[in-house]
């Protein structure tokens, strides 16, 4: 094949030795606009299992980068006058020229053609000079092919809120170093790292606001520098910083990140009659926050895949291999572009977390991405967090009031208490509220004192009953539970004297009212589908059809009926209080009646509960006030809400700040932050833990506790979610309707041993933690590793 690459970076470069290395018939050229040592930036970053990757590919290149390389096993963590560090993140940084030079010597000895200071304005041109028949657009950011054929790559470029600089210096870090200053203007962090024997990166970030306040945007080159020389002094020991971007002019150097993605990375030219393919590579394709260091690392990868499916596929012709190749990269690439959009969401707002003591602001940003989970923590530096856990585990219990119990090792996050009010729960795990359809005529019989007890038996530290309907026009289906009724009071007591007498659970119920989804099917005989006879008349904030063309039609509701609906709701609490649970929530989520007042999508009122945020707010929080008057006063009610409505124009995560804040100012305890299903329309992006950011925003920028909900199904989700302070209780939903006693099971796994079984299954308990302890000493015996870091790498799969 003759092959050319349009941009002589490491995609390029890397995928050039590559396939000729895999065939020397083909016919590479790279073509480079600037001259052989030219290029920008100071030091690439790469992960250990990069280097694996590197190594694989072609043993030769990555033994000569390794021997260029700075390696580091610790992270820093600078806040407030407090260091914190953890070790065994096996990092390597390496001169970004360097780097280069490596990689056009290997194209060199290989046979690969380089061709610099030649600027392609036109890729089809080139193509044709030089007979390709394979066209690989790997040149960068601002990718002019990229943006020829804009209407095929449908690229999505999302220019983000920081200003950031990158910087050199001669100090030499020990550590992948943060750094982060508060100035009266806002806050400031540098990113550090050594990557040659005398030279380390140093890039100085800031959201714009803070940038333009601080009065950079009219320096000069020289002032800016001298202003963050200034600003990080305590990390500089006396060395200046060093820029080479002396082709940008003042504030210039200050740049923003694009974020890109793009839907098609494949773009067919007629090239003097022949089907010629533009491929795109490296950031041409794509970019990760550099927060995460990893652009250089995809861009490595791509080359890596696409040669390789060249191997795997090339007898079944381009098109299969440019397939493949695509399928492949957009999968991987998704992943790590999903860590990084969380890894640079979290240094756009750092401010947010900045209320916390410097132990849990530097765990928050270990583990900002979600790719680095706490069992990953443990693995790279055990002490690290056990001295964390004793620090959590600490602040818990003084704050629930309760004495620690004196006992050898660390309490995992997810097993300390916690108070709210009068209320204690003895962890941090709470069975989420999940619609059974199993009540008659809204009475919760036996199937609920099994499904309730067993999983307040499990080891949650508290269960939440489904929501629970305040009158018959109130429900879901015919099957949902009520509180409208003397024997639905009745019953539910009695589910709750069974909790409270059998386990040390709390037990909480759900109240609220459906709405325009009321009147339909159970779940498996057509969810959302109405009743095919009996169907009551329905209410919503706005006349709307849930399923167009299909739901009944819910009239806009009346001031009357709005009085009514309040009055029950203050009905259910009272006689909630009588049935002795321990915990109320609200339910103001999911497109439910409370729920369509809040979302724009269902509220078109033009009375005072329509328009604004705040009016539409106005109804939920006038509910909620009237039971918070009527529920005892050392008893929790919290609310939950959809943060993000997944549709254009509906209900978004900053709106769901503004909504927790009124609901925080009208006496509420806590948030239970879920999302979506409020329109059929919704687009929602699902993910391990994907709703957990929304409960994080909320918990700390409103300063109200929150639960979080959604894809948490393994306790390592649940310490991490916990240990940062993304929420203060975790619910857990399918996970425990598959294991009733989920939480002890994961207790076993972790091989924490101190939690309460009943005593009933008590050689149960001792027989399972017998056999995980055998399992994990039998794989540290052949693994050379801990037990407990055994246990870690089987929780994190």
């Amino acid at each position: 094949m003759k092959i050319v690459c349009v941009g002589g970076g490491p995609a390029g470069l890397y995928f050039g030795l590559l396939m000729k290395k895999h065939d020397p018939a083909h016919e590479i050229t790279v073509i480079e606009r600037n001259r052989p040592y030219d290029t920008f930036g100071w030091g690439v970053v790469f992960s250990d299992q990069t280097l694996g990757n590197l190594v694989a590919a072609d043993e030769e290149t990555a033994r000569t980068i390794l021997q260029s390389f700075n390696h580091w096993d610790d992270i820093d963590v600078h806040f407030k006058g407090r260091t914190i560090s953890s070790g065994g993140h096996g990092f390597c940084g390496i001169g970004r020229k360097r780097l280069l030079n490596i990689l056009q010597a290997r194209c060199e000895e290989l046979g690969v053609r380089l061709v610099f200071e030649t600027d392609v304005g036109d890729d089809q041109a080139i193509a044709s000079q030089y007979g390709a028949d394979l066209v690989i657009a790997c040149d960068g950011l601002n990718s002019r092919v990229r943006t020829r054929y804009a209407a095929t790559f449908q690229p999505d470029i999302d220019t983000r809120h920081c200003r950031f600089v990158w910087l050199g210096t001669k100090k030499k870090f020990d550590a992948f170093t943060f750094a982060f200053e508060e100035t009266e203007h806002g806050w400031f962090q540098a990113h550090c790292y050594q990557y040659d024997g005398d030279t380390s990166t140093f890039i100085v970030e800031t959201p714009e606001e803070v940038w333009r306040k601080a009065g950079l945007e009219g320096m000069s080159q020289e002032e800016g520098v001298a202003f963050c020389e200034k600003l990080f002094a305590n990390y500089l020991d006396g060395h200046s910083l060093m820029s080479n971007a002396s082709h940008l002019r003042g504030s210039s150097m200050w740049i923003k990140f694009p974020r890109i993605v793009c839907r098609e990375w494949v773009q067919w030219n007629s090239i003097d009659g022949r089907r010629v393919p533009v491929v795109l590579m490296g950031d041409a394709a794509h970019t990760a926050h550099f927060s995460i260091g990893s652009g250089t690392k995809l861009a490595l990868e791509d080359a890596i895949e696409l040669a390789r499916s060249f191997e795997r596929h090339g007898g079944e012709g381009i098109d299969a291999v440019l397939a493949a190749y695509q399928q492949a990269r957009a999968i991987e690439v998704l992943k790590i572009q999903s860590a990084a959009r969380n890894s640079m969401e979290w240094f756009e707002n750092v401010e947010r977390y900045t209320a916390m003591e410097a132990e849990q602001f530097a765990y928050s940003m270990l583990t900002r991405s979600q790719r680095l989970s706490h069992e990953n923590l443990r693995v790279r530096d055990p002490g690290y967090v056990a001295r964390f856990e004793d620090w959590i585990a600490s602040r818990a219990f003084a704050q629930s009031g309760i004495e620690p119990p004196r006992v050898a090792g660390s309490i995992p996050p997810m097993f300390t208490p916690y108070r709210m009010r009068g209320t204690v729960l003895k962890n941090r795990i709470v069975v989420s509220p999940m619609a059974q359809y199993s009540a008659v005529d809204g009475v919760a019989g036996d199937f609920h004192l099994v499904h309730l007890g067993s999983r307040a038996l499990g080891g949650a530290g508290m269960v939440f009953a489904e929501m629970t309907c305040v009158s018959a026009d109130a429900r879901i289906t015919p099957g949902c539970p009520g509180m409208y009724a003397p024997e639905h009071t009745a019953a539910w007591k009695r589910i709750v004297d069974f909790v409270h007498a059998s386990s040390d659970a709390k037990i909480a119920i759900q109240l609220g009212h459906a709405g325009a989804k009321g009147s339909t099917r159970r779940a498996w005989d057509g969810t959302d589908q109405p009743l095919e006879a009996g169907n009551w008349p329905l209410v919503s904030a706005s006349p709307q059809q849930y399923l167009e063309g299909v739901s009944q039609v819910a009239r806009e509701a009346t001031r009357e009926d709005l009085e009514r609906i309040k009055a029950d709701f203050v009905r259910a609490t009272g006689k909630a209080a009588r049935a002795g649970f321990d915990w109320l929530e609200l339910h103001c989520a999911h497109g439910y009646f409370l729920s369509s007042f809040i979302s724009p999508l269902t509220n078109q009122r033009s009375d005072d509960y329509g328009g604004s945020l705040e009016n539409r707010c106005r109804y939920p929080i006038e509910v909620f006030k009237a039971m918070r008057a009527a529920w005892p006063d050392d008893k929790p009610i919290s609310v939950r809400l959809s943060a993000h409505d997944w549709v254009e124009g509906g209900l978004t995560p900053s709106d769901a700040v503004e909504v927790a804040r009124l609901f925080k100012e009208a006496g509420a305890d806590m948030i239970d932050v879920s999302s979506g299903q409020v329109s059929k329309k919704e687009k929602p992006v699902y993910g391990r833990m994907y709703q957990t950011p929304f409960a994080d925003r909320i918990r700390n920028e409103v300063g109200i506790p929150t639960i979080a909900v959604g894809a948490i199904f393994e306790a390592d989700h649940a310490n991490s979610i916990i240990a940062s302070g993304r929420a203060d209780l975790c619910a857990i939903a399918r996970a425990h309707l598959a294991d009733p006693a989920w939480t002890l099971h994961e207790a076993a796994k972790l091989g924490y041993t101190l939690v309460s079984w009943p005593q009933q299954y008590y050689a149960g308990k001792q027989q399972l933690e017998r056999n995980l302890e055998r399992e994990r000493q039998m794989a540290a015996a052949s693994s050379g590793l801990t037990p407990q870091q055994v246990a870690a790498r089987l929780l994190e799969g």
